[in-house]
């Protein structure tokens, strides 16, 4: 088997293969969002009522990506949107009651995905694998 250098290459090809089979494996288990709107209502749970620019800040997508992701989201009933009382011009995003069963739905999903992908591996191993991708943050910037 030949040695692949192709660093790039493979993580890009692997991140996409990831996400085509988690959209997949979602839309199998009848959930209704993608895997990028499923960051958004994660991030939402969390922290219910955030801002357009601090959603786009921790998910290190532009204002436009983001925008059509929550359009959708509003959309099918998974958030609202209400206008900041501060400064108007600040739209903070809130959870709805649909949103919250429906990411319940995608966490079964997102948690049955993860652990495939541990199975083969050891726990050092994924410390190992963990390390190495947690450096692209250092690295290249958050």
């Amino acid at each position: 088997m030949s040695k692949d250098d192709r660093l790039i290459y493979l993580i890009f090809t692997a991140q996409q293969k990831l996400r085509t089979y988690l959209k997949n494996a979602m839309a199998e288990a009848g959930v209704t969002i993608t895997p990028a709107q499923s960051a958004i209502l994660f991030l939402l749970k969390r922290k219910d009522g955030q801002t357009m620019s601090e959603l786009s800040s921790q998910l290190t997508l532009d204002n436009s990506t983001l925008t059509g992701l929550v359009d959708r989201l509003e959309r099918e009933g998974f958030v609202k949107r209400n206008a900041g009382t501060a400064d108007r011009r600040a739209s903070h995003v809130f959870i709805t009651g649909a949103g919250s069963e429906e990411i319940e739905r995608a966490r079964v999903v997102i948690r049955r995905v993860n652990d495939r992908i541990r199975e083969p591996f050891t726990e050092g191993e994924i410390e190992a694998f963990k390390k190495v991708l947690s450096s692209f943050f250092e690295r290249f910037g958050a």
